[in-house]
C-alpha cells in the first residue's frame, strides 16, 4: 500500500533518510534558544552557497514602540533607484533570521535585478503574535516611504516570504492594499493562512516524520499565539472579508507538505476576486525545501522562479 514517503523525489527521500540517520532530535522538544540554534545550524549546512555582491548593507528601521529592527540590504548593483522585495524569513514566528534567508535574498537579488531586505522581526514566546507582523507592516511602510534614504525607489515595492513568512507577506499585502500602498508582487512559499483546519495535504502529511509536522505545528502555535490580534485575518490572510484588489500573487508550494493545501486554497481566493495568480507546485518536495540548495535542485528552481517573476513585476521591459 503506498504511504505519503512514496511521494517524494529521489533527492529529498534521501535527504530526509539521513536526517533521520543522524538522529537529531525534534525541534520542538528543544528549549527555544537551542532550537533557534539547531535550525541556524541546519539551514547553514543546507543552504546554496552565497552569490556575491556589490553592495550589502546593514540598518535599522524604527518602531512605534521605540524597537530598532535589524534589517539587511542586498543589491545587485550600486546604482540609485533600484526597485525593492521586503523579504520576510520563515520559522513558525518562533526561530529564523536574516542569516537563515540569506543566501536566497542573495541569490533573488543577483537573478532579478532588484535589491532585497530581509527583517529580524521580534520572535514568539518572547513577543507574542502579531508583534512579528507588526515589524514587518512597519517595515513595508518605511520601505515604501524612507527607501528613497538607501537610494531604494519605495514606489515599486513588492513583499516575499516563506511559511510563518509567507503568512505575514498575504496579510502586509492586505494592510497595504487597505493603506493604499502599491505592492507590486506578493511571493508566498507555502505560506499558513488558516489555524485548526484538518486540509487533505495536512492529513497526508502531518504525521508522515518529514521536515514539518503536527508535533512542530503545535508547538509554534503554542509559542507564538496569546497576544492581541485585533483581527482574525491578521493571522489568517485566508478569511479576510475581502482578496479584492490585493497584489498580485506568485505561490510556490510543496507537494508534499501538510501546508500545500493552505496555498492552494489561498490562490483559490485571490483568483475568485479577480488577483492574477501564479502557482507552482514543486512535485517531491517538502517544507523548507528552498533552503536546502546544496542537496535539492528544486531550491535554486524556486529562486530563479521567484526572482524572474520580480522581474517582471518590478522592472520595466
Amino acid at each position: 500500500m503506498p504511504t505519503p514517503l512514496d511521494s517524494l523525489n529521489q533527492p529529498t527521500r534521501a535527504l530526509i533518510e539521513n536526517v533521520k540517520r543522524a538522529g537529531f532530535p525534534p525541534m520542538n522538544t528543544l528549549p527555544v534558544e537551542q532550537a533557534r540554534q539547531s535550525y541556524r545550524m541546519g539551514v547553514g549546512v543546507s543552504t546554496v552557497p552565497p552569490a556575491a555582491l556589490p553592495r550589502v548593507e546593514n540598518f535599522t528601521i524604527p518602531t512605534a514602540d521605540g524597537h530598532a529592527i535589524p534589517a539587511r540590504l542586498w543589491a545587485p548593483s550600486l546604482d540609485a533607484g533600484l526597485p525593492v522585495l521586503l523579504y520576510v524569513h520563515g520559522g513558525g514566528f518562533v526561530v529564523g533570521g536574516i542569516d537563515t534567508c540569506e543566501a536566497m535574498c542573495r541569490s533573488i537579488a543577483a537573478q532579478s535585478g532588484v535589491a532585497v531586505v530581509a527583517i529580524d522581526y521580534r520572535l514568539a514566546p518572547e513577543h507574542k503574535y502579531p508583534v512579528c507582523l507588526d515589524d514587518t507592516w512597519t517595515s513595508l511602510q518605511w520601505l515604501a516611504n524612507q527607501g528613497h534614504t538607501l537610494g531604494l525607489n519605495g514606489s515599486r515595492l513588492a513583499v516575499a516570504g516563506d511559511s510563518a513568512g509567507g503568512t505575514l507577506s498575504a496579510a502586509v499585502s492586505l494592510l497595504a492594499r487597505d493603506a493604499g500602498i502599491p505592492v507590486a508582487l506578493q511571493g508566498l512559499i507555502y505560506p499558513s493562512v488558516q489555524v485548526g483546519v484538518a486540509t487533505q495535504s495536512f492529513k497526508t502529511y502531518a504525521s508522515a516524520g518529514l521536515m514539518l509536522d503536527q508535533g512542530l505545528m503545535n508547538w509554534f502555535e503554542a509559542q507564538s499565539t496569546g497576544g492581541d490580534l485585533k483581527e482574525a485575518w491578521h493571522r489568517q490572510p485566508l478569511i479576510a472579508p475581502s482578496h479584492t484588489g490585493v497584489a498580485p500573487a506568485w505561490i510556490g508550494l510543496a507537494e508534499c507538505d501538510p501546508l500545500a493545501d493552505d496555498g492552494r486554497l489561498y490562490a483559490q481566493a485571490l483568483e475568485k476576486a479577480g488577483v492574477p495568480v501564479q502557482l507552482t507546485v514543486y512535485p517531491g518536495t517538502v517544507h523548507d525545501f528552498i533552503n536546502m540548495g546544496r542537496f535539492l535542485p528544486e531550491a535554486p528552481q524556486l529562486h530563479t522562479a521567484l526572482a524572474q517573476a520580480l522581474k517582471q513585476a518590478l522592472l520595466p521591459a
